[in-house]
């Protein structure tokens, strides 16, 4: 099992997270965290890196499911999803999502399996929706 879900944009940083946050909104996920890794290590460390920003992705009824089986889901959410600058490619943009089926193994609850496989569905369909919309850039 792959660990992400994840495609290749071929466009500036801004316009990738911008479309990834729509992507997202359209399979019914809001995002609820973000973390800009670039910024954060700059400030803290003073190291330099490409682009890389965690956007923690949820969607709201799949989550209430997911804790409704097994309260400790919760250490396993939101879904991040990266949005990050190809460091060997100043055009290139990577854009992954946590693939939710890894959720039915590290818990080892079987239980959860239907609602990871809706969970990785619309997280996919996001991915496909900037693939597709990729390629008239």
């Amino acid at each position: 099992m792959n660990l992400g879900l994840s495609t290749t944009l071929h466009t500036d940083f801004g316009d990738a997270v911008d479309r990834t946050r729509a992507a997202l909104s359209e399979q019914g996920f809001g995002v609820l965290t973000e973390i800009d890794v670039r910024a954060t290590l700059e400030a803290k460390l003073d190291a330099h890196m490409e682009d890389y920003l965690i956007l923690g992705a949820c969607n709201p009824p799949l989550a209430h499911e997911a804790v409704g089986i097994d309260r400790q889901i919760g250490l396993l959410l939101p879904c991040n999803v990266v949005v990050r600058r190809n460091p060997d490619s100043d055009s290139e943009v990577i854009v992954e999502a946590m693939n939710p089926r890894l959720m039915v193994q590290v818990s080892n609850e079987p239980a959860l399996q239907p609602i990871a496989t809706r969970a990785a569905a619309k997280l996919q369909a996001a991915i496909d929706s900037l693939n597709s919309a990729s390629r008239g850039v």
